[in-house]
Formats: C-alpha cells, sequence, structure tokens
C-alpha cells in the first residue's frame, strides 16, 4: 500500500502548487481524487506519514509501530525511562496494542485513492495525453509498484501493462526511457508479470532499443532485458528475438558503451544460458565459454549436442586456440573411449579446431596423434565408419601441415613407431590406394606435410622407393578430383628433388601420365593446381634428354612462352596469390630447352622461333623475383655458349688469278658489322648474342644482388664472353666497357660461397691476360692490393681447382709491375 506516497504526493508535486496550465483535466482528478477526507488520525505523529500498521500506546496515543519501536530503542540506549513522544510523560509499560480498526479504515481510504488515480493513469495512456502527464502517470505506476509488491498485481489487474508496452512507441524520447524503467519496475521480482510481458511482441520491441543511438534508451532497455532473462520461459523468448543473443554479445564487449550497459549485458546472457540453444548461437556470435563448459561439465545427452554444434562451427584462429586450450583433452579422450555418437562429435569438433598452428600443437601436446592413427588403421569390428575415416584423415592432414611440430619425435605407440617409420608410411601409401578418394586425398596431403618438412622428407622419400609406390602415386595425376590430383601432384613435386630421375623415367614410361600433367597447365592460368603442376614440370632433372624431347613433342615449350608474356604484360592472373609459384615454374621449364641446344635441333629451332634469349634477357628485370632472375641468367648462359657456334663467318671470295702473283691484288676485303667477341655476324634471335641483346648490362646490375645465386648465374652468364672459343682480349674489353670489373672484383673480395669465388676467381684470371686492363687495375693501389690478397688467399684456401685458377692468376700479377710493387709476395 501506498501510504507514504499519497501522503507525499498531498504535500508534492501533485498539490495546489503544480502549474495547471500545463495540465489535461483528467490530470487534475489526480489531486482531486485525494480529496476523499483523510483524517489527521491517519498520519503518525512520528513519521508525519499514512500509517500501515498503527499501534497504540497505554495513554491512547497511536503511532506507526516501527516508529515508535525505533523511539523506545532510542530511550533505552540513551538511558532514559520510556516516555510517550507527545507528552513526554513516562509510561509504565512499552506494551503495543494493534489498532485493527483503523488499519482497516486506512487500507480502504488508501484503496479507494488508489482505484481513482489508476483509472485516471488508465484513461491518459489509452488517450495519448500531453507528454507530462503520461509521465506522471508512469511515474505514478512506478510508485504504486516500489511502495508495495502486492500493488504489482493490481497494475496487471488493471491491464496498464500493454498499455506501457504501447508507450515503447510514443515519439518522444522521454515517454520511452519512462516507458522501459516503468516496465523494469513493474516486473522486478513478479513472474507473473513477466508472463504477461512474455505475451505478443514487447521482447522484440524492448530489443530493438538496444541498437537505439540515444545511450539512455539501450540502458534502460537492457536492464529491464536483465530482469525479464531472470524467467527461464523469458529467456527462450529473447534468444529466439533474431539478433537479440549477437547485440548483448557485442554490448558485452563493448569499448563504447556505458559500465552498467555492458554488466547488464554479461549478466543478462548469463541468465539467457539456461537455454541450450541460446548459448549455441553465443557460440556462433563468438561467445564461446558458456558452450566449452557445459561440454565440460554439462550431463551426457549435453556434451553430445554441444561438442556436436561446435563441430558445425566456423571458428577464428584465436576461437580455435582457446577451445583447443579449454576443452583439447576432453575432447580426445571421447575420441577415444566414447560410444560411435560421441566419437563422432568429437571428431567433428576437433576438426573444427585442428587447422591452425597453435591450436593444432595444443592438440599433438594433448596426445591425439596415437589415437588418431589407430582409428586410421584399425579393421574390424572397432573400425570407424568411412565417413568418420575422413575427418579423423582430415585431422591428421590438419595437424602435420599447420603444426611445424617435428614427426618423427613423437611416438605412436609402446614400439616408439612414428609417424615417418617405414611401417607406418607403407599403411598410409595402401589406404590410399585402396579407400575413396575423399580419404586418399587428405593421406596425400600427410606425406606432402612430411616431405615438406627437411627432418623427415628423406624417411619417407625412402619408405616410398621401398614400397614401390611411385608408379601409383604418379597415377593420381590422371584423377578426376581436384583435391586427389592436386595433393598428388604436389607431393610428387615434393620429392622431386630427392627422385628426380626416378620420376622422369616414370613418367616417360607411363602412359598418359606426362600428357595430363601439361594438360593441367594448359588450362586456366595462374590456379594452385597449375602452379603445383608447371612447379613439379620444373623440378624434374633439366638435363634429361629424353624428356626434354617428350616435352618438345608434346608442345610444352610452345604452350608456356605465350603464358610467360601474358603475365609479363600484365595479363589476368596478376592478382592472384599463385602468379608468383607458377611464373617461377614457367621460367624454369623454358629453361630446360637451353640444356639441350647442342644435342636437339628441335630445340634450337624453337629458340630461334621464339626469340627465347630476348624472352629471359627480359626476365632478368624481373625485380623481387630471384628465383626467376637466376634461372633466367643460368638460360642465358646456354644460350651464349651455344653463340660461337651458332655466328655466322663471312665467306672471303677468292683472291683470283692476278691476286695469286701480284700481292696488292690479294688484300682481303673490309668486313664491317662482325660481333667483336664471336667473331662473325651476331644476332639475338638467331646466334642468341648477349651483346646483340644489350644483356651485358642487365646482368652486370645483377652482380651485386642480395641473392648469391642470382649473381653466381649472372657472372657465369657474364664468363661466355671471355671463354674459350671467343676472343678472349675483346671479351675482356667488353666487359670493362660495361663497367663489370669492379663488380666482379666486388664478388671475389666478397667470398660469399666457393662456388661463387671459383666463379669470381676463373673471371678474374681471364681478365688478367688482357695486359692493358690488367695496367688499368694496378693503377689503383687498394684494389690490386685486394685483388692480389684475395687471389693469395684462394690459392691458399679453396679446393684443388680453384686453387689452380688462382696459381695462373698470381702469375699473371706477376708479370705486372705495380701489382708486384703492392704484394710482393705473389711470386
Amino acid at each position: 500500500m501506498l501510504f507514504e506516497m499519497m501522503s507525499d504526493q498531498m504535500s508534492g508535486s501533485w498539490d495546489g502548487t503544480y502549474d495547471h496550465g500545463s495540465k489535461s483535466d483528467d490530470s487534475h482528478h489526480f489531486e482531486r481524487l485525494y480529496a476523499e477526507p483523510m483524517y489527521d488520525a491517519f498520519v503518525c505523529p512520528l513519521t508525519k506519514q499514512v500509517m500501515r500498521d498503527p499501534v497504540t500506546l497505554e495513554n491512547g496515543q497511536t503511532f506507526e509501530r516501527e516508529a515508535i519501536e525505533k523511539w523506545f530503542k532510542e530511550c533505552k540506549e540513551s538511558g532514559k525511562k520510556p516516555v510517550c513522544p507527545l507528552t513526554l510523560k513516562e509510561l509504565r509499560s512499552t506494551d503495543l496494542n494493534p489498532s485493527i480498526a483503523l488499519r482497516n479504515t486506512i487500507e480502504e481510504w488508501a484503496a479507494r485513492n488508489e482505484a481513482a488515480q489508476l483509472d485516471v493513469a488508465r484513461r491518459l495512456l489509452s488517450q495519448g495525453g500531453a507528454e507530462n502527464d503520461i509521465l506522471q502517470a508512469l511515474k505514478y505506476i512506478q510508485q504504486i509498484c516500489q511502495n508495495s509488491r502486492s500493488s504489482k498485481h493490481t497494475i496487471r489487474n488493471a491491464h496498464l501493462i500493454p498499455m506501457i508496452v504501447d508507450m515503447l512507441k510514443n515519439s518522444s524520447r522521454t515517454v520511452r526511457c519512462k516507458a522501459l524503467e516503468t516496465l523494469h519496475i513493474v516486473a522486478e521480482d513478479d513472474d507473473d508479470n513477466k508472463e504477461v510481458m512474455a505475451e505478443g511482441d514487447m521482447v522484440r520491441s524492448i530489443v530493438k532499443f538496444l541498437t537505439h543511438e540515444h545511450s539512455k534508451e539501450r540502458e534502460e532497455a537492457v536492464s529491464l532485458l536483465y530482469e525479464l532473462s531472470k524467467s527461464e520461459a523469458l529467456s527462450e523468448k529473447i534468444g529466439s528475438v533474431n539478433g537479440a543473443i549477437l547485440i548483448l554479445v557485442g554490448m558485452a564487449s563493448s569499448n563504447s558503451e556505458n559500465v552498467l550497459s555492458i554488466e547488464k549485458a554479461d549478466k543478462t546472457l548469463e541468465n539467457l544460458e539456461s537455454c541450450e540453444k541460446n548459448v549455441q548461437q553465443m557460440a556462433e556470435c563468438g561467445r564461446l565459454q558458456p558452450l566449452l563448459r557445459l561440454i565440460l561439465e554439462g550431463p551426457p545427452e549435453t556434451k553430445l549436442s554441444m561438442a556436436s554444434y561446435l563441430g558445425e562451427l566456423v571458428l577464428s584462429n584465436d576461437v580455435k586456440v582457446l577451445v583447443a586450450r579449454s576443452v583439447g583433452s576432453s575432447l580426445i579422450n571421447v575420441m577415444r573411449s566414447g560410444n560411435m555418437q560421441s566419437r563422432e562429435a568429437a571428431l567433428k569438433a576437433l576438426n573444427q579446431i585442428s587447422s591452425c598452428e597453435a591450436s593444432s600443437r595444443l592438440l599433438l601436446e594433448a596426445g591425439i596423434l596415437p589415437s588418431l592413427v589407430k582409428d586410421l588403421f584399425t579393421v574390424g569390428n572397432n573400425q570407424l565408419p568411412m565417413r568418420l575415416k575422413e575427418v579423423s584423415a582430415t585431422i591428421l592432414a590438419n595437424l602435420v601441415n599447420n603444426s611445424g611440430y617435428d614427426f618423427e619425435t613423437i611416438p605412436l605407440g609402446p614400439d616408439n613407431q612414428t609417424l615417418v617409420s617405414e611401417h607406418v608410411v607403407h599403411n598410409l601409401l595402401h589406404l590410399i590406394s585402396n579407400t575413396g578418394p575423399a580419404i586418399g586425398s587428405k593421406l596425400l596431403q600427410v606425406l606432402v606435410g612430411l616431405t615438406t618438412s627437411p627432418t623427415t622428407v628423406l624417411d619417407v622419400v625412402s619408405s616410398i622407393k621401398s614400397s614401390g609406390a611411385t608408379i601409383s602415386l604418379i597415377q593420381f595425376i590422371e584423377a578426376p578430383q581436384l583435391d586427389l590430383r592436386m595433393a598428388s601432384i604436389k607431393l610428387l613435386q615434393n620429392l622431386s628433388p630427392h627422385m628426380g630421375q626416378e620420376l622422369a623415367d616414370s613418367l616417360r614410361g607411363t602412359a598418359g601420365q606426362l600428357g595430363s600433367l601439361i594438360r593441367v597447365v594448359s588450362e586456366d592460368m595462374g590456379t594452385e593446381e597449375q602452379a603445383a603442376a608447371i612447379g613439379l614440370l620444373a623440378d624434374l632433372p633439366e638435363r634429361d634428354l629424353g624428356l626434354t624431347r617428350l616435352m618438345l613433342d608434346e608442345g610444352v615449350f610452345h604452350m608456356v612462352i605465350p603464358r610467360i608474356r601474358k603475365i609479363r604484360q600484365g595479363g589476368d592472373i596478376r592478382g592472384s596469390r599463385f602468379v608468383t609459384p607458377y611464373l617461377e615454374g614457367l621460367t624454369r621449364v623454358l629453361s630446360r630447352v637451353t640444356f639441350a641446344l647442342a644435342d636437339e635441333s628441335a630445340a634450337l629451332a624453337l629458340c630461334r622461333e621464339e626469340n627465347v634469349a630476348a624472352l629471359f634477357i627480359e626476365l632478368l628485370q624481373a625485380n623481387g623475383l630471384d628465383k626467376i632472375q637466376m634461372v633466367s641468367a643460368m638460360a642465358l648462359e646456354n644460350l651464349s655458349q651455344e653463340s660461337k657456334n651458332l655466328t655466322r663467318f663471312p665467306e672471303l671470295a677468292s683472291p683470283g688469278f692476278c691476286g695469286s702473283f701480284f700481292h696488292c691484288f690479294s688484300k682481303p676485303p673490309v668486313i664491317t658489322g662482325l660481333c667483336c667477341v664471336h667473331g662473325g655476324t651476331c644476332s639475338i634471335k638467331e646466334t642468341f648474342c648477349l651483346l646483340e641483346g644489350q644483356a651485358v648490362g642487365k646482368l652486370v646490375s645483377l652482380l651485386d644482388h642480395r641473392n648469391e645465386n642470382v649473381v653466381e648465374a649472372s657472372l657465369a652468364a657474364l664468363s661466355t664472353l671471355i671463354d674459350d672459343g671467343v676472343d678472349i682480349e675483346r671479351g675482356v674489353t667488353v666487359l670493362w666497357d660495361a663497367e663489370a670489373i669492379k663488380p666482379i672484383i666486388d664478388v671475389l673480395l666478397e667470398k660469399r660461397t666457393e662456388n661463387l669465388r671459383r666463379r669470381a676467381v676463373w673471371a678474374m684470371e681471364r681478365i688478367l691476360r688482357t695486359e692493358d686492363i690488367a695496367y688499368e687495375i694496378s693503377g689503383d693501389q687498394n684494389v690490386s692490393a685486394n685483388v692480389s690478397m684475395a687471389l693469395v688467399d684462394a690459392f691458399r684456401n679453396s679446393d684443388y681447382r680453384t686453387r689452380q685458377i688462382a696459381e695462373r692468376a698470381l702469375k699473371h700479377i706477376d708479370k705486372i709491375p705495380k701489382f708486384s710493387e703492392v704484394f710482393p709476395n705473389t711470386r
């Protein structure tokens, strides 16, 4: 009952001091309805409030029970005898006699006034009165509820709750906020009122307020939802509103909401966890802890349903790590010993979380590997159905390819076998050949991962050789399933550095596989499969003339060349993430034709027809693509080596009869336009001459490359200009004019690799044969001293072959006075 409120209102905001000009006629009724006579006897002399539990003293004075008890307590504590608060006369007794008749009278009076005022509030809310009137009506409803829990049924029975809900649609933000606040008070600790609120679209309307721009509306809405979520029935309804949980999760993790809203959103979500469907929605929105808690602590049926749902989620890598750390061990235990339905749920969940590095490492540390391999290899009554073996194979592929673990150190059982033991690899190969493409492709991916690691590749190679499975693996190149085909190509590419000749022989001897590989490359450009296929072709032994002839017959090089040109010209695949390995593979495949120039006329004809030398010169400028630059320089070395055999020497006319007797008639004609190095008519297209192709400067610029392999290949290509069979002195002059001498000296001094030093020593020996150039070099004392010291160091510390070359170079130095003066000990 609202006794205090009513007496407050009589002396407060609804008394005669209220601004009558801003109120409707109905709002005056709030005052007039208090006008039913209220006697002074209703008011406690101590509290000045209408009494709820009036009691009478022995002297006939009446007070509020709570107030007079407090008075007597204070008298006692101060050491005074109890006295009447009004008369201040001492009382013989502190007995309190309930004034039942007065209490009944007060209650009847209050009920009549309350009913009248509620009637006015209902009319104001139903008619959509002025804003201030609506606010006063809502405030009055709040006061009723706050002063007596039993009065909340009055609000419900008066059908005011739907009217308050309608105020959520009011155009005034103030009214909407007040309505949300009022609904919160009406619903608080009253399940019956919450049940009324569950009817219709009220919950959906409240959820919409969570996205409103005004923070006060959001705050009131989330507070109301928190109160409603204490009801299990309403928790399910809140979760069923589209987007409700997503919004609440966002609020609970927001950095921009106020602290109260964040706290209420978080507590609301905690209440919503009572419904499993809500827990699943939370997990989908990134709030996984409730789901993980149920997997660990829930009853068996709940654990199963939560694990099954976890297997269907798309998780970020951070979340995968959280899941692996929280429930990884539990899921592995279920996978080992649960019934088939539970094992299926656990496997699917483990599949989800095994696909990133950190989570896969956590699973390996939790001991997943032995059970996983056992499930794959087990046959008989306890074996997994094939659909689950596929999941197991997928998990194993994820672990091998993502964890970065050294699998030769993880024992699979008491016999200490590992994933790369011969027996285990043989079993994997057997499964690959005898199961369907879905499982086979995943197990091939396992072998791809194991052969990618330098610590395990040799064990796998050895096992594949001992099993005789090479032909079987090559046959998968023709598989119609993309995953199976691509996994086999990647595996063969990883194997090729270690068993390249065996693969080449098998491709030549097996019907159709090479053609299938070429068809993959010749289809749409820039796919992952194409990059792997061209990489495999590129890794096959480049000097295998039989394979090169077969590739010429199959038109491989004619197919490769336009693809390289298209990419270099900015073709459609530049945005593909596989364009770099694809272009590298194309370049390497094309380069192998340059190894067959001396033995295969078709190779020579192709290089001339397609102007291959010019294409490789262009590829030298593929900045940032080290492998392409290196391969291009190597190809140019091969091409340039053939220039001396291909250059066309002019045919000199016979001196004739007179010339035989008179020397003045036998002078040779002056011929211009001949190559100074090769001595004949050269061109980049026909004879692959580096001078004619203006490649010298480009190769020189690569001598200071950060990658020593690029430097070595470039130096080797330049060295063909001073090799046997050409005019070495003029070749040295070409290098001098191209400012190549200093970079070559720098390469010699840097001693980056033994091969590079040998090439630099060889080049310096050739350069120092030309006295004019040697004198020029000796003119700089620092340079000449460094060259001398570098050559002496090579003579003392290099292999036998390099020492021989360095010795010859030092003999050239010995003939140059300035060199001898700077470094006399070279004699």
